[in-house]
């Protein structure tokens, strides 16, 4: 089942403002909260649905990758930690509205950097060999200056209204009410003097350049996981994963299948009838198919070992040629004379000898006309 548009979710235009998206996004929450709609999995569903969207849309890095690649951008995980997609950032505007009334309320400790998901589109002979790709990509980095902290001068201090603990908790009435620390947005750790550069965030944004290997085999949809290449996390959290996702690009003679290679080979009507030798191109070169007399378009010879050694498997395909008998173009009159001549020969019982498919469609289109007609 297909994902909705993020924007459409929250039901917002695709400009909507920071202050904007919030709002949608508390509306969305607040009607399908699953305490709100016991036992109601649709309800259940809306929720983690727009909780998904809200995390995309409102990381400036995320956003823009979205706008750009659609969900095929974050399809293994756009969350941190072990929270999983859409929950990382609950804490940051979902906990000042239900905190512990639904039990909710930030989650402790450093929140982990987002993943970033890339799509590489490659040609099938790299895809089969392997191959090193550079790669430019926009994303959240430690700040070089603070070396992540957002400290200017690096010293950090037990922030004094949460006392670490990253949550304050306070009493409305007969609910007592939990969110992030406002002084240390939920660190626990707090500083005086703001980094200049990153204005205190621990991140700034750039463009990432990265060499990534492409093993032998891999196929259309595959994707590989880069450990720590993700987004930088707020300060004292890891950074996220980078997921490079596979698109291999049509090929021009071959399709694949698996570990097997098919193509079409184009060969003559006289090399059909007679019989040849064709050469035919495979990844590793040249080979021989050897056509016996009287071939039949969409005879298929299978040449082994021919196609592809997945990646996830131990040996190596085949290759699949489909004879496919192909009528002469651009006739000389020498040549126009020949086939005129050759054609006189079919007639009577001769033409149902040398061409028994037609002979059979020819008896067949007869007797559907008499059964129409009686």
């Amino acid at each position: 089942m297909s994902k909705r548009d993020y924007y459409e979710v929250l039901g917002v235009a695709r400009n909507a403002g920071d202050e904007e998206l919030k709002k949608a996004y508390r509306r969305c929450a607040m009607k399908h909260h699953p305490d709100r709609n016991p036992g109601d999995k649709a309800a259940e569903a809306a929720f983690k649905e727009c909780k998904e969207a809200y995390e995309v849309l409102s990381d400036g890095g995320k956003r823009r990758l979205y706008d750009q690649h659609g969900h095929a951008a974050f399809e293994h995980g756009m969350g941190g930690g072990n929270a999983g997609p859409g929950f990382a950032d609950m804490g940051d505007i979902f906990g000042d509205i239900f905190g512990n009334i639904f039990g909710g309320g930030a989650a402790r400790g450093p929140r982990r950097g987002a993943d970033i998901g890339y799509v590489m589109e490659l040609d099938l002979e790299e895809a089969v060999a392997g191959v090193e790709k550079r790669i430019e990509l926009p994303t959240l980095a430690a700040c070089e200056p603070c070396k992540g902290t957002g400290s200017e001068d690096g010293k950090l201090e037990t922030c004094t209204t949460c006392h670490g603990r990253g949550q304050v908790r306070f009493q409305r009435g007969i609910f007592s009410m939990q969110q992030p620390c406002p002084d240390c947005h939920g660190r626990g750790q707090s500083f005086k003097n703001a980094c200049k550069v990153c204005r205190g965030s621990g991140r700034i944004e750039e463009e990432k350049v990265l060499s990534v290997k492409i093993p032998a085999g891999v196929d259309n949809g595959d994707r590989i996981r880069l450990s720590g290449e993700g987004e930088a996390g707020p300060p004292g959290s890891p950074p996220g994963d980078l997921y490079v996702e596979v698109r291999v690009r049509p090929h021009e003679i071959f399709e694949r299948d698996g570990d097997d290679l098919h193509c079409e080979v184009p060969i003559r009507i006289s090399q059909a009838a007679l019989g040849d030798v064709v050469r035919v191109p495979t990844l590793n070169g040249e080979a021989e198919i050897r056509i016996p007399a009287e071939t039949q378009t969409g005879k298929v010879f299978r040449l082994r070992e021919k196609g592809v050694k997945s990646v996830r498997s131990r040996g190596v395909g085949d290759l699949y040629c489909k004879a496919v008998v192909e009528t002469p173009v651009n006739l000389t009159a020498e040549q126009r004379d020949l086939l005129e001549k050759f054609e006189a020969t079919f007639v009577g019982e001769g033409a149902r000898r040398h061409s028994p498919r037609s002979s059979t469609f020819v008896d067949g289109v007869k007797g559907f006309w008499e059964r129409m007609t009686s």
